[in-house]
């Protein structure tokens, strides 16, 4: 499945390129609405709040009363997660409020699952040269991508895997990753970071993982 990105920055729609430069940038909001709109998911990122610069949250608000977005981007509480819920979004993901002191926090996850149903939650892990990294991809930890998902399995519906090292750049998604990912969990898979085909989306199909594809939309290289 092809999951289309909205990534939001200054109240505008971006992209970035490793979470860096910044490339494109629209507020033609009504056209990518349309054309998002028979897509089952859409992908909903708030990049401000999870660089800790603000935020977007009635653009957020605005897009999830009109599209069935899982949403994140500096979602670090139970009652946020409530909120962007209550304002229609289909599921909400966590990603830096899972590290503590290095370490899943396993105890959070279990409370939003408790709260909030699995099925509600999705589970971001951001990954930059082999480790997990947060705060806005700032921050590099010592931990990998399978033991966040061993640590977190039970609690949530599905996992969000970025491979940093290639976002943004159309260079492809390493297909022997998502192999590793999707055998240590059941959970749906999505995976994104550099993916530039259809044939490329195709191909993590087959491996069982969905596809968030974000510069290939906005260049035009997927039509």
């Amino acid at each position: 499945m092809l999951i289309p990105s909205i990534d939001l920055m200054g109240g505008k729609i971006v992209q970035l390129v490793q979470g860096k430069k910044k490339a494109l940038e629209f507020d033609d909001f009504e056209s990518w609405i349309a054309r998002f709109s028979a897509h089952p998911l859409v992908q909903l990122i708030d990049l401000d709040a999870a660089m800790g610069n603000g935020d977007n949250r009635d653009l957020i608000a605005m897009f999830c009363g009109r599209l069935p977005c899982q949403t994140g981007g500096g979602v670090r509480s139970i009652e946020r997660a409530q909120e962007l819920i209550e304002a229609g979004a289909k599921r909400v993901i966590f990603g830096s409020a899972l590290l503590k002191d290095g370490a899943p926090d396993v105890s959070l996850a279990k409370e939003c699952a408790a709260k909030l149903g699995t099925e509600r939650l999705t589970f971001a892990i951001d990954s930059r040269d082999g480790k997990v990294a947060i705060k806005g991809w700032k921050e590099r930890t010592e931990i990998d991508a399978l033991a966040m998902i061993r640590a977190l399995d039970p609690y949530c519906s599905a996992f969000l895997y970025t491979h940093i090292d290639t976002e943004g750049t159309m260079s492809g998604f390493p297909l022997e990753v998502a192999r590793e990912l999707r055998q240590a969990t059941a959970r749906q898979l999505i995976v994104a970071g550099g993916i530039k085909s259809m044939e490329e989306v195709q191909r993590l199909d087959e491996i069982g993982a969905d596809a968030v594809v974000g510069m290939a939309i906005y260049t035009g290289a997927i039509s």
